[in-house]
């Protein structure tokens, strides 16, 4: 169920403590010890969960201004809750370190320029 215009700002606001959160957890990290940190590589899953979660209920008329591939946060989510033992951590790095910049950047201006 798609919510109202102030529920999807609480939802963007999760999604970027979630963010937030995942950048804060992996800060002293590298790719080999975050891969072999069950607490740290567990939390951050369950934060990218969140926002795959999360993302499902903001507005898409608020989504479908900006261009980004909003399918693929959602299919990571169930990659992760679905296919959990087939994960590859390595991944998981990558797009922590590529993707996920540019998507709390986008959240935030999304916030800015939507709510």
């Amino acid at each position: 169920m798609k919510d109202n215009p102030s529920d999807s700002l609480i939802r963007l606001q999760h999604i970027e403590q979630a963010i937030d959160r995942i950048q804060k957890y992996v800060a002293d990290e590298t790719m080999i010890s975050f891969c072999e940190n069950d607490l740290v590589h567990d939390a951050v899953l369950f934060q990218f969960t969140v926002i795959g979660e999360t993302i499902i209920n903001v507005e898409n008329n608020k989504l479908e201004k900006y261009e980004y591939p909003w399918y693929k946060v959602r299919l990571f989510r169930n990659l992760i809750a679905h296919e959990y033992f087939n994960i590859k951590l390595s991944a998981v790095w990558q797009i922590i370190k590529a993707d996920l910049p540019a998507l709390h950047d986008l959240i935030l201006t999304i916030i800015t320029n939507e709510i």
